[in-house]
């Protein structure tokens, strides 16, 4: 390729100062109107409760007040407890989840797999149908035996269909065969190239997987309602579900009970809920960091040498 064609190149992708600085500013402008809505949660958050009935909700509120986060803290080590057990929950989940994904989709996107297409079909049935409520929780509670424990948590989420279509789809596009033969030849079975070649390069659709199941296994509140009874083992989704249940209890029998009225007036009802909005967001928010350096890295690894 001669200089003058490598100049023309540069100047189709090149872009003036002017049009950088304006695309810049368009991007930066969107990503503030990404993050303001969780801003605004904080901020109402911290709102004192009597300042937010008489002015509405505002961006600088006439008062700040600390008095939600004192309320929801009042559970004291009960909060802390629920943490834990949703960190484990999410952390043990989460890593059972990537092994049981990565291995059934490595598998069915091999064409040298012999039942790749009834295993293919068999995942995709359970996305179409499924078992219903109740058999499920009679497998689980009664089959398994897993009522009460920190697995019926974890196991009923452990699989996803869909992420293992994803992630098929990306080990069949992104791991090129070449590079797998490769490895093959040089002595390395299966199970090692799946290891040491396969996962390297499949760094950016794991973390795309973990990503789902960290917030899967986060945000969920409905097997604990399921499955636990034990307060010691409840996560933390499941106990603020359980104050704001409290509190809506309240509120309709405030008219039968002078003690439920003082009671009412005493919780500050929509600073608390946006208050445990933002103690159930923060962790997962300061994830996300951890999440893109893996992303990164991914793609930047590896390669068919031509």
């Amino acid at each position: 390729m001669s200089a003058e064609n490598i100049s023309k190149k540069r100047d189709v992708h090149h872009v003036s100062r002017g049009w950088n600085l304006i695309l810049n500013l368009i991007a930066g402008i969107f990503a503030f109107l990404c993050v303001f809505p969780f801003i605004f949660v904080v901020i109402i958050s911290l709102t004192d409760e009597k300042t937010l009935a008489r002015d509405g909700y505002r961006i600088l509120p006439a008062q700040w007040s600390l008095e939600a986060y004192r309320f929801v803290m009042q559970s004291g080590d009960t909060l802390l407890r629920s943490y834990g057990v949703t960190i484990l929950v999410t952390v043990l989940g989460t890593i059972i989840s990537l092994i049981m994904i990565s291995l059934y989709a490595y598998a069915i996107s091999r064409k040298s797999f012999r039942y790749r297409r009834f295993f293919s079909i068999f995942a995709i049935l359970t996305m179409l149908f499924n078992g219903g409520i109740i058999p499920t929780y009679m497998v689980v509670t009664q089959l398994l035996d897993l009522k009460d424990t920190i697995w019926a948590m974890i196991l009923p989420l452990a699989m996803n269909a869909f992420y293992i279509m994803i992630l098929r789809t990306f080990y069949i596009t992104s791991v090129p065969d070449a590079i797998i033969e490769s490895g093959k030849i040089d002595g390395a079975g299966e199970f090692y190239a799946f290891l040491r070649i396969v996962l390297p390069l499949s760094l950016p659709g794991l973390a795309t997987i973990g990503l789902f199941s960290t917030l899967g296994y986060w945000n969920d509140w409905f097997n604990a309602l399921l499955y636990i009874d034990n307060p010691n083992l409840v996560p933390l989704q499941s106990m603020l579900m359980r104050i704001e249940s409290s509190i809506q209890f309240i509120q309709q029998n405030s008219q039968n009970s002078a003690v439920s009225m003082a009671a009412l007036q005493s919780i500050p009802q929509d600073t608390s809920r946006m208050a445990m909005v933002v103690l159930a967001t923060l962790p997962i928010i300061f994830a996300y960091p951890f999440f893109q350096r893996y992303f990164v890295q991914g793609l930047t690894v590896g390669g068919v040498k031509e």
